[in-house]
């Protein structure tokens, strides 16, 4: 039986502008017939993925996407004396293992790669080899490029390639747009630059505008834990580490879009976390209703557990166990909700 964990998050984000869409403004989201600000579950997963969380807990785990492989194998063997004519007709090859070349430079793919640490190293491997014989790649090293691999973020978020769909990986973690719980207004900060140097001219060396807008956002995440233990190969420990790195990061690391001008650094003030097997259900339906009033942390936390209680009430209980948090009200603690998700 398929076990399931759902975690609920309510994080309170300052003026930020998060995630942008096309023209640089925060992504946005039409629910309950108001705009609520969004933050894409691939913007999501990227933050999580390079955090210093899973760098730290994850070393030596964590892949790499990328198009640029051919260019890394281009530079190896060019560095090692082999010509320009071979090193880019081989690198060339090494590249189409991964995905269709582009006409105009062959050494990158159309699309990018997740490539996993044992994969990586054994092209690296090969890489030596043939800078060491002088040689081209053969089909049976270029077929073995590609392999069994246990890389942690390609267990959690999976791998799709388009020509060698043996080697895809089912996600086992599914992470919804965090959405704004209320209505939003974006604005426009109107900025100017100073020349320091320029002594003559008072004026604005550069203006500018930039859109941002505040929120506090509710954020799903079910995790299908037999899944990814199934995607680590049976490894009960790693999947323990990799379920404690993953709730750490999406309590505590958010997208770093124009980071450095908003610090809109923060963790998340609620956390519900459930366990157990029944078809899982995101809580947003608690937000149908845009969050009014003056307090949206509160009220937040307010009508999540109102509907969680009552879809209890009618479904009967959704979860076998759960653990939650609280800062407003001081209750719980991160560590215990940590080890709570991953125990079996």
């Amino acid at each position: 039986m398929t076990r399931y964990i759902q975690l609920h998050l309510l994080i309170s984000y300052p003026p930020a502008n998060l995630n942008r869409d096309d023209l640089g403004r925060p992504k946005t989201a039409r629910m309950g017939g108001a705009e609520r600000l969004r933050v894409s579950s691939q913007s999501l997963k990227r933050a999580w993925r390079i955090s210093e969380v899973f760098q730290q807990q994850l070393a030596g785990t964590i892949g790499t996407r990328t198009k640029r492989l051919g260019r890394d194998v281009f530079d190896a063997l060019l560095a090692a004396g082999v010509s320009d004519k071979n090193a880019k007709d081989w690198a060339s090859k090494v590249a189409g293992v991964y995905g269709a070349v582009k006409k105009d430079n062959p050494l990158e793919i159309e699309q990018l790669v997740h490539v996993a640490p044992e994969e990586r190293a054994t092209l690296d491997a090969l890489v030596a080899t043939l800078a060491a014989e002088k040689r081209e790649p053969s089909k049976a090293e270029l077929d073995a490029l590609l392999h069994t691999q246990h890389a942690v973020d390609i267990a959690m978020f999976g791998r799709m390639l388009a020509a060698k769909t043996e080697f895809n990986g089912e996600a086992a973690v599914q992470v919804a747009h965090a959405l704004g719980v209320h209505a939003s207004v974006i604005e426009d900060d109107y900025f100017t630059a100073v020349d320091d140097l320029n002594q003559d001219d008072a004026g604005a060396a550069h203006i500018g505008e930039s859109g941002f807008a505040a929120a506090v956002f509710y954020q799903y995440v079910c995790i299908d834990r037999d899944q990814l233990e199934r995607n680590l190969g049976g490894d009960k420990a790693l999947t323990a580490k990799a379920l404690k790195a993953l709730v750490e990061a999406a309590l505590t690391v958010g997208p770093s879009g124009k980071q450095n001008s908003f610090a809109s650094r923060a963790y998340a003030h609620y956390a519900l976390a459930e366990k157990g097997s029944r078809q899982p259900r995101s809580l947003s339906l608690a937000f149908l209703k845009p969050v009014s009033g003056n307090d949206y942390g509160r009220s937040a936390v307010a009508e999540l557990e109102t509907v969680r209680t009552n879809m209890d009430k009618v479904y009967g209980a959704c979860a076998d166990a759960s653990y939650d948090v609280d800062v407003f009200a001081g209750k719980g603690s991160v560590a215990e909700l940590i080890d709570f998700v991953a125990a079996e």
